[in-house]
């Protein structure tokens, strides 16, 4: 690092945290009571996978990143380094971060990317989570590589509501590409058709035994008979669902996305990208190797997937020999097992106890009813490589998120008008069936591309019913995320809603807590929250494509009475909107056109 590149960051993080941080290119960690600080350096970095070398950006040289670990309750500060070549952001998936979205990442909505060169600290409220999370970039397509697990213990002086593991294990989905993910994005927004699929999954950055030149790094899990582990799994897959087992073994599953849920047994789980997921596991089986298997779950028809599988080996530890080739699992679903992602999801239920009660709105402020679709925007002259020439392109409700070039956070707050307009639509604008088997994109279902928010008084409480579409038969699962909130899954269903028979089978006593919902296909899913979280937030789809092509929007939530109920003020540096995170100002296809 030269000297005068040293000498800007010094003074930019003086501005932030006085004497708080040292620069080191390492994970640097240190506490002061509950206080946590890292540093990231983002980076370019050489891997060998798949028989081939490739430079991929990542944090602090590792893929996976870092894993982040603190208790319930504690500050994390991470200062990040950008050492790559263009602007990045990251994201505390799953984090609360009450009144505080200055720190919440996403480009173009609570911030601008860190320019290349510069370093940002990122402060980290740690409130009501406990359970995995993670973290990731939240910058174009960059999540690919720059992701890392977020552990959060139970605060100090209380305990796991389950009787204590004997060790723990993260194991992180993730998808590898041979080519670089940045030209793969330039290429599928620029033309407007489908984005390339990725070349293998991996676990814990390996790809696994069934990938050329993979077998000899495939990570292994080594284990005691008779101990049980928590298993903390995070799905950072940029595109495909996951069905996961281990050979022979039950799974018990305890939390999901940072808060815990009643015992669930089961043989396999299926998980999204953006979740996260606690899971115990016995290792009571015959001393031998076990294959631990992510396998992709699809139930698209109008797009394609990565029909690869991901593996790693659960060993035991002892005197045996070890058999030629690992057990392999009988009861994994097939790609195409709706039954068996339906059946999992549907078991889940809150803990609900006196250590960890919920609390659901027994009442709703605003209903929201939202489709979630794939479908086409017009290109001149039939120019584009989606169907009839036209531009691929996803929404909620036939609005397709296009970011400002200035953040909307920011808009907001210094209330700079003319990067966003207040009147996201709380329902479609054409009635029809969502589900048919027979349906076009057309004068119904087109993509009115905008940057629409949605407004929300402090505390008012919320119901969003997400319906599924088959526009273009492209139904499929969306794995729906919202930032800032940790909202209840009251029901989900199949087909069309009926707003009045379906409302009747929600669950309001121990629906599960989350941060991202699977809205099945051809299906709905319910959710309700409070408002009481003032600031920015946004909520996407956490399929990558589909955020990039508009599947996306954001809610504003207005000040409360009080000091205490209000957006805090913004940090004394914050990046600068001089440029896309790859791009260049206002030349992505989803930027907003001033």
């Amino acid at each position: 690092m030269d000297a005068a590149l040293k000498t800007r960051q010094t003074t930019k993080l003086l501005l932030e945290l006085v004497g708080f941080l040292f620069l080191s290119q390492f994970v640097h960690y240190r506490a002061q009571a509950n206080v946590h600080y890292y540093d990231f350096v983002v980076k370019e970095s050489n891997f060998t996978k798949l028989c081939e070398t490739k430079s991929t950006l990542t944090v602090n040289a590792s893929f996976p990143g870092p894993a982040i670990r603190a208790h319930k309750g504690d500050t994390l500060y991470v200062n990040v380094y950008n050492q790559g070549t263009y602007g990045v952001t990251i994201h505390w998936h799953g984090v609360k971060q009450p009144r505080n979205s200055w720190f919440d990442g996403p480009e173009y909505i609570t911030q601008c990317p860190i320019p290349a060169g510069t370093n940002f600290t990122y402060q980290v409220l740690l409130t009501e989570e406990e359970g995995t999370l993670f973290w990731h970039a939240h910058s174009d397509w960059s999540r690919a590589t720059v992701h890392g697990a977020l552990v959060i213990l139970p605060a100090e002086g209380t305990t796991y509501p389950f009787p204590m593991p004997d060790a723990e294990q993260i194991l992180l989905f993730a998808s590898w590409y041979k080519e670089d993910v940045m030209v793969l994005m330039d290429e599928a927004l620029r033309y407007g058709g489908l984005t390339v699929l990725s070349d293998s999954y991996a676990i814990n950055g390996q790809p696994g035994d069934f990938y050329s030149c993979s077998r000899d790094t495939t990570f292994r899990m080594s284990v005691d008979y008779g101990k049980t582990y928590l298993l903390r799994i995070v799905n950072s897959v940029q595109n495909t669902d996951m069905f996961f087992t281990i050979a022979d073994h039950n799974l018990t599953v305890v939390g999901w996305d940072g808060s815990y849920i009643k015992p669930l047994q089961m043989t396999y789980i299926m998980i999204t990208p953006g979740q996260t997921m606690d899971v115990l596991v016995t290792a009571n089986q015959a001393l031998s190797h076990y294959y631990m298997l992510a396998s992709p779950y699809f139930d698209g028809q109008a797009d394609d997937f990565d029909k690869s599988i991901t593996s790693a080996i659960f060993q035991y530890n002892g005197d045996y020999t070890p058999p030629s080739s690992p057990v392999w699992p009988t009861n994994i679903p097939g790609f195409y097992d709706i039954g068996a992602a339906g059946l999992f999801t549907s078991r889940l239920r809150s803990l609900a106890s006196k250590e960890h009660p919920v609390d659901v709105p027994q009442s709703v402020d605003t209903r929201m009813f939202v489709t979630v679709s794939i479908n086409m925007m017009r290109c001149p002259n039939a120019s584009c490589a989606g169907p009839d020439g036209n531009r691929l392109a996803s929404g909620l409700n036939n609005i397709s998120f296009a970011n400002p070039s200035l953040d909307i956070l920011q808009a907001y707050y210094k209330n700079i008008s003319g990067y966003f307009e207040e009147n996201f639509p709380d329902k479609p604008p054409n009635l029809f069936n969502f589900t048919s088997e027979a349906l076009l994109t057309d004068n119904v279902t087109l993509s009115d591309q905008g940057t629409r928010v949605k407004m929300l008084d402090y505390n008012e409480t919320v119901e969003i019913t997400f319906q599924g579409t088959n526009v273009m038969n492209s139904g499929e699962n969306h794995p729906i995320h919202l930032h800032g909130f940790r909202f209840y899954v009251v029901g989900t269903g199949l087909g069309n809603f009926d707003n009045v028979s379906d409302p009747l089978t929600y669950n309001l006593v121990d629906p599960p807590e989350a941060n991202t919902v699977p809205v099945p296909k051809d299906g709905w899913a319910t959710i309700r929250f409070r408002a009481d979280n003032p600031g920015v937030w946004y909520m996407h789809c956490h399929f990558d494509r589909h955020m990039s092509w508009g599947m996306d929007t954001v809610f504003i939530v207005r000040n409360g009475p009080t000091e205490e109920t209000k957006l805090r003020p913004p940090p004394a540096y914050m990046p600068p909107c001089e440029a896309d995170a790859l791009y260049g100002l206002q030349q992505t296809i989803f930027q907003k056109k001033e």
